[in-house]
């Protein structure tokens, strides 16, 4: 994305701000720009680096509702403030929210897969070599071992995954904590 696009984009999302408010963040990331393209950086780049400038408007709009309703609390404020946070959280909730519960019962449903993949073969290794197995008691130990092990590599790997998942929810807290830190600090 250009930066043109970025601050098309941009502007746009914070079209509800303040024409002051509007003129001042506007000024600060075209600075970004102009220090990246000194530091020898592409549009491109920068652009990434800022992040998606949807986001950033939300981000910002509820930053500014927050500000304003500090500076003076009076109702228009406080709906300006409280529609900026509904406005960040509600993509929060309609798009996340389903993503996030799809994937805990994925999550939930694989680790019962791991935990039923290694009782039966525990199972088939103990019991195998008593009963009646195709391949013979060595092939139900084997048999056995090949479904514990496998259960336990799975389970390994999905662990793996459900840290990278709370990690990238803590991460995207912090995103949010960033914007609401000022006001749980002034109190």
């Amino acid at each position: 994305m250009t930066k043109a696009e970025f601050m098309a984009r941009l502007r746009r999302g914070l079209a509800a701000l303040s024409p002051v408010a509007l003129a001042e963040v506007t000024a600060d990331y075209e600075a970004h720009f102009e220090e990246a393209a000194a530091a020898g950086r592409s549009e491109e780049e920068t652009a990434a680096a800022l992040g998606d400038p949807d986001r950033l408007a939300r981000e910002l709009r509820a930053e500014y509702g927050l500000k304003a309703w500090e500076d003076k609390k009076s109702p228009a404020n406080a709906t300006g403030a409280i529609i900026a946070l509904l406005g960040l959280g509600a993509i929060d909730v309609l798009i996340l929210a389903p993503i996030l519960f799809s994937l805990i019962s994925v999550i939930f449903t694989l680790v019962f897969v791991v935990i039923a993949l290694f009782f039966v073969g525990g199972a088939v290794m103990i019991a195998g070599p008593f009963v009646d197995y195709g391949g013979g008691p060595v092939m139900a130990v084997l048999a056995g071992l090949g479904l514990v092990g496998g259960a336990t590599g799975f389970g390994a790997l999905l662990t793996l995954a459900t840290v990278g998942l709370i990690n990238a929810l803590v991460w995207y807290a912090r995103l949010h904590f960033k914007l609401l830190k000022p006001a749980i600090e002034a109190q």
